[in-house]
């Protein structure tokens, strides 16, 4: 079997036609280019086929019972599917009906391989652009880089490394970790370094007031329900087809909806809401906790066999406060992120400031950090980020010197800088301060703020 073009999954297809010979030909070509192949010889079996499954290309004898309604329900059911109708005696007319319906592309019969070929191809060029498409949209999003991990933890470093070597094998993962720490940065991390890489990337969360509203965001709704919706409300599992699916906060999912989703990481099976069609759910699934899953479990909250189905391969990430020194290497990576974005010229920190990072616990982790890091950029109308663009709590830690005496000037310009953390401007801190701005500008300057 021919090697596939890199970046793109082999195509699921299918052919619908009641002749087995045309069948038997169009298969070979299609195997021939690496592709999956269903064959159908009935409007029904066709229906069956594509309830079951998506397909990324379907070849539709024109000619047979019903062969034009088939193509907006084929359509209906996924969307980016390529028709390509066949047809004995095809004529412009017959062909412009059948785009009119949806088609693609048409063949005429009888064909050469050469002529299957080029229709083929030309359905697996117009996925690639639209997948290109997509991911230069996705790219164009501002957000830093998805796989950029530089850190000084070992602890973090065989984390990522773990995730790395996993990455190119459709095994479930299950990424733990305190909020904050980048769970979902790894699951979108371990997608780009995956072979799924140009198809979709969709994360859910779990953690919802709604059963049924996961339901739907997951699995999709019927299409009796909704036959002409768009593309979303046939779910993310659709959507993802050939892709990643994020399943965020796995032990938050509420109680009916727990059973589902073991049967989809189980057996790659799901039904749609108010549907009860089987289909097979082509994916690669990553779940992330906060949560202790195991006492979750004890106490009931969590199925046990969704346990055993989630908990295949687990990936701990460390929280923040045990690798310090990364704070330094992640606060300059989201000031300049930020400086970008604002486009102002913040060439750093002050060293008090960053020392101040350093010493912070970081309950909400690198969540946290970025978002005091961002308003800190906000706020700096200097070269460098100093003590009085971070907040209070960082600045000052509570009790500092517990019982401590401290000289009259230390204890000046501790209180000056706590001022200036929180006002809004010099002048309101000088306000506060009972001193006019130039006595402030002056104090500043002595304590090399």
């Amino acid at each position: 079997m021919p090697a596939q073009r890199p970046g793109l999954r082999p195509l699921r297809s299918l052919i619908i036609d009641h002749d087995p010979n045309t069948r038997a030909a169009l298969g070979l070509c299609l195997e021939a280019e690496g592709h999956a192949v269903q064959t159908c010889a009935t409007a029904d079996d066709a229906l069956a086929a594509v309830s079951r499954q998506a397909c990324d290309l379907v070849f539709l004898e024109l000619d047979l019972a019903n062969g034009r309604d088939l193509i907006p329900r084929i359509l209906a059911e996924s969307p980016w599917t390529k028709v390509v109708v066949i047809a004995a005696h095809t004529s412009a007319e017959t062909a412009m009906a059948a785009m009119d319906r949806g088609a693609a592309d048409y063949l005429p019969k009888p064909f050469t391989p050469t002529q299957v070929q080029l229709v083929i191809r030309k359905a697996v060029e117009q996925r690639q652009l639209e997948l290109r498409l997509g991911s230069m949209q996705r790219a164009a999003e501002p957000s830093e880089s998805a796989d950029d991990f530089t850190t000084t933890s070992s602890e973090m470093r065989q984390a990522v490394e773990l995730a790395h070597r996993l990455a190119p094998s459709d095994v479930t993962l299950l990424i733990r970790g305190e909020g904050g720490v980048g769970k979902s940065r790894l699951a979108r991390a371990i997608h780009s370094w995956s072979g799924r890489v140009p198809e979709a990337f969709a994360e859910v969360s779990c953690r919802t007031e709604s059963a049924e509203g996961l339901e739907a965001e997951l699995f999709g709704l019927s299409a009796r329900d909704v036959p002409d919706a768009p593309p979303g409300v046939r779910g993310c599992i659709a959507l993802c087809g050939g892709g990643t699916l994020v399943l965020d906060e796995i032990g938050a999912a509420p109680a009916v909806v727990q059973p589902k989703l073991v049967r989809l990481l189980h057996d790659r099976e799901y039904e749609r809401v108010n549907d009860f069609v089987a289909r097979r759910a082509d994916l690669r699934i990553v779940a992330t906790t906060s949560r202790d899953l195991e006492q979750e479990a004890a106490s009931g909250a969590l199925r046990t066999d969704l346990l055993l189905a989630v908990n295949i391969v687990q990936i701990d990430l460390p929280p923040l406060r045990r690798r310090p020194q990364d704070v330094r290497l992640l606060a300059e990576r989201f000031r300049s992120a930020a400086a970008r974005k604002v486009r102002k010229s913040v060439g750093g920190f002050a060293t008090e400031a960053m020392e101040a990072l350093v010493r912070h616990a970081w309950p909400g982790n690198l969540r946290e950090l970025q978002a005091i890091v961002e308003r800190a950029v906000l706020q700096c109308d200097a070269r460098v980020i100093g003590l009085e663009h971070l907040p209070p709590a960082l600045v000052i830690p509570d009790d500092p010197s517990a019982g401590e005496l401290l000289p009259l000037q230390t204890v000046e310009e501790m209180h000056i800088r706590r001022v200036l953390a929180s006002a809004q401007s010099i002048e309101a801190a000088a306000a506060v301060l009972g001193i006019d701005p130039a006595t402030l500008w002056r104090r500043r300057k002595r304590y090399g703020m």
